[in-house]
């Protein structure tokens, strides 16, 4: 078991405890949480029976983010050996020895139970147990089976990100609904392209991890080449909740200048990459979701 390392003694008791409590934070994975949250809030916002029902939004919210907070941190606690041999993780608070792994685990236990009480008592069970089937699906199959065992790990494994969407309409609605499911399929095809990218970047960090992401097994061109099909699928993908009339002339507006931005990033990527493309690629698919679902939220809000 690693051991936590020692903090400079000159520190105030309130300093060492602001350094723990960032530390537990960065467990979380709070950018990533966040983003989740907000396609969450989406499905929520989309729901039929959404209009005026702020108290449950906000404690769904907390709720979903509470387990994503605590895969997030399983995730920590399996992949720390993984973490220290990568320039990208290695700072991680296990990886780097500024927590231990029981600690760890004691906090994402407390934050899953929290979550799910939350979810249960306060919400409903449907949207409490899919939330932690979630947290199973990407703390345990994906971190410990699918990542180790095939370049599709992230095709297959990202259904469970994925889910957000339908966990806040389950939340609103306690049924699972077709709708809900299209804002699934846009993660779900956003993911590959998204990680790929992110792949290509680090791709000697992967090699040096033995991480069968598809750049080693498959090569950079290869994995080029579905990032652009991925993205292309995407717009398509994209397009459905205009088409079943779920959203309106400033989504579609807004989902196609974005998705044609991811298209040309992707060509770039593809045709006439410079150093930094791929990471570039990356950032730009992190806006691209962002936007997209603050637009399906206020283009909803306008329209009734």
């Amino acid at each position: 078991m690693n051991q936590t390392k020692s903090i400079p003694s000159t520190l105030t008791v309130s300093q060492v405890s602001m350094l723990r409590l960032k530390d537990f934070l960065a467990l979380t994975k709070p950018k990533v949480v966040l983003l989740l949250i907000l396609t969450a809030v989406a499905g929520m916002a989309l729901a039929p029976t959404a209009f005026d029902q702020a108290g449950l939004i906000l404690i769904a919210s907390i709720g979903i983010g509470m387990l994503s907070g605590a895969a997030a941190a399983i995730n920590h606690l399996l992949e720390d050996e993984i973490d220290a041999k990568m320039a990208r993780t290695k700072h991680r608070p296990i990886a780097s020895g500024r927590l231990t792994r029981r600690q760890a685990l004691a906090f994402a236990m407390i934050v899953a139970t929290s979550g799910f009480f939350l979810l249960a008592t306060f919400v409903n069970w449907l949207t409490a147990w899919l939330t932690l089937a979630c947290l199973f699906g990407y703390a345990i199959v994906y971190t410990v089976f699918l990542k180790r065992a095939t370049p599709q790990n992230i095709v297959i494994g990202g259904l469970a990100g994925a889910m957000p969407p339908l966990l806040g309409w389950t939340a609103m609605t306690n049924t699972i609904d077709p709708h809900a499911l299209l804002l699934v399929m846009i993660i779900f095809t956003w993911t590959p392209p998204h990680f790929w990218a992110l792949a290509i970047h680090r791709k000697s960090d992967y090699e040096k991890a033995k991480i069968p992401m598809l750049p080693v097994t498959h090569g950079i061109e290869f994995t080029k080449t579905l990032v652009l099909l991925y993205t292309v699928l995407l717009l398509i993908v994209c397009l459905l909740p205009y088409l079943v009339g779920m959203s309106h002339e400033l989504y579609l507006v807004f989902s196609l200048a974005f998705n044609l931005g991811f298209i040309y990033y992707a060509l770039r990527l593809k045709y006439n990459p410079a150093e930094k493309t791929a990471w570039d690629t990356f950032k730009f698919s992190i806006l691209h979701l962002t936007v997209l679902f603050i637009v399906l939220i206020i283009d909803h809000s306008l329209y009734t």
